[in-house]
């Protein structure tokens, strides 16, 4: 994902990258860089996310539990993609989730959490003993998992029109939102991750018989914001 619009003092030079990791793996080359204080990820290419600001990572969780019918007790919640860990911290920081699921295709980015710098980060949160890791394909863990869960938080692209690799496109296809319907449970709700807003792929969302389809975005100063596609499964 794409990092909040981030500012620097006036004839002050952003710091060179240092890459402290880079892995080949089955969906491509992943890297990991410190940029002066914060981490940035790397795929094929492609700038997914850093630590500078995670306030849109938050949100996906926060914006998914708010949305749960009320009075639910301890609901589960799968989170696609590791990342950066922003995500997964917020959902082991707040007591009312129950079962908290992440899938992490690729085993860079676990090592990295679990043996590597990112460590301090969500070290604390994997240790949560709510927790568990799936080294598995989002993709394919929804079309073939029978368990559903309450929330379904998904942040493994910069957003349904800009996929990290093409196979991730099926996951906003309607038979990929059919398999994202058929996870939940009645009222649970879908939230996605998205470096910009998508009205086609709201659309896609009720199309694929989802209800209360809507955007939450994350303010920027300038520039197009990050947003949260949220949308829920009929009781």
């Amino acid at each position: 994902m794409e990092p909040d619009t981030q500012t620097y003092p006036r004839a002050t030079t952003p710091p060179a990258p240092l890459t402290l990791d880079r892995r080949e793996g089955p969906f491509g080359e992943v890297v990991l860089r410190e940029r002066g204080e914060h981490f940035e990820i790397i795929a094929n290419g492609c700038f997914l996310m850093d630590t500078s600001d995670g306030r849109s990572e938050r949100l996906l969780i926060d914006a998914a539990l708010r949305s749960l019918p009320a009075g639910r007790t301890g609901p589960s919640v799968l989170i696609g993609g590791l990342g950066v860990g922003f995500s997964l911290v917020r959902a082991a920081e707040e007591e009312r989730w129950g079962r908290i699921v992440v899938v992490e295709r690729e085993q860079a980015i676990v090592d990295w959490h679990r043996q590597g710098p990112l460590d301090r980060i969500s070290g604390a949160a994997l240790a949560d003993p709510r927790t568990e890791v799936l080294h598995t394909d989002l993709v394919a863990h929804l079309r073939t998992a029978t368990e559903r869960y309450d929330a379904l938080c998904l942040d493994i692209d910069n957003g349904p029109d800009w996929t990290v690799t093409e196979d991730n496109g099926s996951l906003y296809s309607p038979t990929g939102l059919a398999h994202c319907h058929d996870r939940l449970t009645p009222g649970g709700v879908l939230a996605v991750w998205s470096a910009q807003p998508s009205p086609a792929f709201e659309q896609a969302l009720r199309n694929a018989g989802f209800n209360g389809v809507r955007t939450e975005e994350v303010a920027v100063a300038r520039g197009v914001p990050d947003v949260v596609h949220l949308a829920s499964r009929s009781h």
